[in-house]
């Protein structure tokens, strides 16, 4: 890669002023707090002042385990070097760190596609206003994103290297691994998809073996990486657990799914009767944050919600019973669990097929202005001008770029060595859908990938000046 940026240094001179510019517009002009900032800047705080992983209530500080500790960790290290609170620092900090996972996007395409693919992804990856976006942002998504770019080069090096017997690059990914862990649970699914992958191609060695009747030295090389792959990921989380176990006396080794307090309900049957019809990340917003807390608007509960005119009378007067109040009460949550099981029992295709199917399909293709201030209901189009333009723009780009990626896929020629980020899409596309609050950014983990397929076919548009890339004997 650092021959590549000297042959191209002034490209990638000028693509990175770029990146770093559009950052800064968003940091200085975009930048948003969210609820989830102020979750982690409270956790960071507590941490450096009290010597506690808490939150505060009422006035004293409650140890916590409901985010994991990755990013209160970034933020109480930004805070004790630049001041409290000083989430300014934090971006500015996130904007390096996304440039680097830039670089790091060029050189996965250049390992499995060509150099000229690593100035397209580069490219793509410097001016993509989604991780841009992001970046502007207190949130774990930037740091996620840089350790999963991470975790897969050290793969690529692990596989490339099979025949060498190197464990060192598989130490790197788990730590990686681990790393990704720590800032969200859900990037366990990056440490499965390495795992799937090292195990099909454990299989394709074995059945190699049987008809060639080759030693098995490929699978002993492959089983061992995939042990200190997974020793290497989990080991970190060892610490957190058993914090957890001493401090809140449950086991719980990464957050709760709901990031529930301890001892806290959660409302398992309203949970399970929204996942009966959302689809979207404007119901997410409008119905799924509200509850409890705030009232829930009938009339944005859309038509899916109800199978027939006694279903819709009986749900109407269920919400009515919850607006009331605004809590959720054990009686209130099993009418809406009864309410869900029906709708289930009677549509259960739609329930277990079309709906996260439905729910995949938005978190990918939505406009991705949830961070913005746009109106979720994109297609209303009842914004401020430039707010529309911007949304129209962005809902553009996006398909733009998924676009590009799917036309990259369709190389067959490298298919093989891609397959292992292409796994990783599909399990996390696959889990999303499973989720009742789909939103976009969940999806941007998957960005790098999108990224790397769409500079392997922009590439064809780069001056040919280089050879392919060697980095495909997986």
């Amino acid at each position: 890669m650092r021959e590549l940026i000297r042959k191209h240094s002034k490209f990638f001179l000028i693509a990175a002023a770029a990146g770093f510019a559009l950052r800064l517009i968003f940091i200085f002009f975009l930048a948003r707090l969210t609820n989830d900032s102020y979750i982690y800047g409270d956790i960071a705080k507590s941490w450096l002042q009290h010597g506690i992983y808490g939150v505060s209530e009422s006035g004293s500080i409650v140890p916590t385990y409901i985010r994991l500790p990755g990013y209160p960790a970034f933020l109480a290290a930004i805070f004790w070097i630049f001041g409290m609170e000083h989430y300014r620092a934090a971006l500015i900090i996130q904007m390096f760190v996304d440039m680097g996972t830039c670089f790091l996007i060029a050189d996965l395409a250049r390992r499995l596609v060509s150099d000229r693919a690593a100035r397209a992804a580069f490219l793509l990856a410097a001016l993509c206003p989604f991780l841009a976006d992001y970046v502007s942002a207190p949130l774990s998504e930037t740091l996620e994103i840089f350790f999963t770019v991470v975790a897969f080069n050290l793969a690529l090096i692990g596989l490339a290297q099979v025949h060498n017997k190197q464990t060192r690059p598989w130490v790197g990914c788990g730590f990686a691994v681990g790393a990704a862990i720590l800032l969200r649970p859900d990037g366990g699914l990056l440490l499965a998809a390495i795992e799937l992958f090292l195990f099909v191609t454990l299989i394709r060695d074995w059945a190699r073996g049987q008809r060639t009747r080759l030693p098995a030295q490929n699978i002993g090389i492959r089983m061992e990486a995939a042990f200190f792959l997974a020793l290497c990921a989990l080991l970190p989380l060892t610490p957190w657990a058993l914090r957890n176990w001493r401090t809140m006396h449950q086991f719980q080794p990464l957050a709760p799914r709901y990031a529930n307090a301890q001892n806290e309900y959660v409302p398992m049957g309203f949970n399970h009767w929204v996942k009966t019809w959302i689809a979207d990340y404007s119901s997410t917003e409008a119905i799924y944050w509200s509850v409890p807390g705030a009232p829930v608007d009938p009339s944005l509960l859309p038509a899916r919600a109800f199978d027939s005119q006694r279903q819709q009378e009986q749900t109407l007067q269920i919400v009515s019973t919850y607006n009331d109040a605004l809590e959720i009460t054990p009686a209130l949550d099993s009418r809406f669990a009864a309410l869900a099981t029906q709708r289930i029992h009677d549509r259960p295709l739609r329930y277990y097929v079309l709906l996260p199917s439905l729910r995949i399909a938005d978190m990918w293709l939505r406009p991705r202005t949830e961070k913005l201030p746009c109106n979720s209901r994109w297609w209303e189009f009842d914004e401020d001008p430039q707010w529309m333009a911007l949304m129209i723009a962005l809902g553009v780009i996006n398909l733009a770029y998924i676009a590009a990626a799917l036309l990259g896929l369709m190389k067959k020629s490298f298919i093989g060595p891609m397959g292992l980020l292409v796994l990783f899409v599909v399990l996390r596309s696959l889990f999303l859908g499973t989720l009742e609050n789909p939103e976009p950014r969940y999806t941007l983990e998957c960005y790098p990938v999108v990224i790397v397929l769409a500079g392997a076919w922009l590439a064809k548009f780069l001056q040919a000046d280089d050879s392919k890339s060697v980095s495909k004997n997986l």
